[in-house]
């Protein structure tokens, strides 16, 4: 299972940033997938999942702003983070629930 993230960046509070995740060696759409977050110096905390069904759910810190989404037909899950906050700032990963696999990460620096 390969799991390889990108989008990450650098934006400013209330700007807004993509990060796709794009995963190989599994089959897909019949798998749960998820987004985590480490900031520094804290532990690692999940922030949304979706299922294979499509169902998903979130923190309560990122609720309302943030959106997790998937397209099997590119074997990719998505994180659309909106309203950026500095304490979003964070290394984020994606994670596969079958597998226990990890992504290697991708950065997210919000700041002025």
């Amino acid at each position: 299972v390969q799991l390889v993230e990108s989008g990450g960046g650098l934006v400013q509070p209330g700007g807004s940033l993509r990060l796709s995740c794009a995963a190989s060696g599994i089959l897909f759409e019949i798998n749960a997938m998820d987004w985590y977050r480490q900031a520094p110096g804290k532990q690692r905390e999940l922030v949304a999942v979706i299922t294979s069904r499509g169902t998903t759910n979130y923190a309560d810190s990122v609720k309302g702003r943030f959106t997790i989404s998937r397209d099997n037909a590119k074997n990719t899950v998505y994180l659309q983070m909106n309203r950026l906050k500095p304490e979003d700032t964070a290394v984020y990963y994606c994670h596969e629930l079958r597998s226990g696999s990890w992504g290697q990460g991708t950065q997210v620096i919000v700041s002025s």
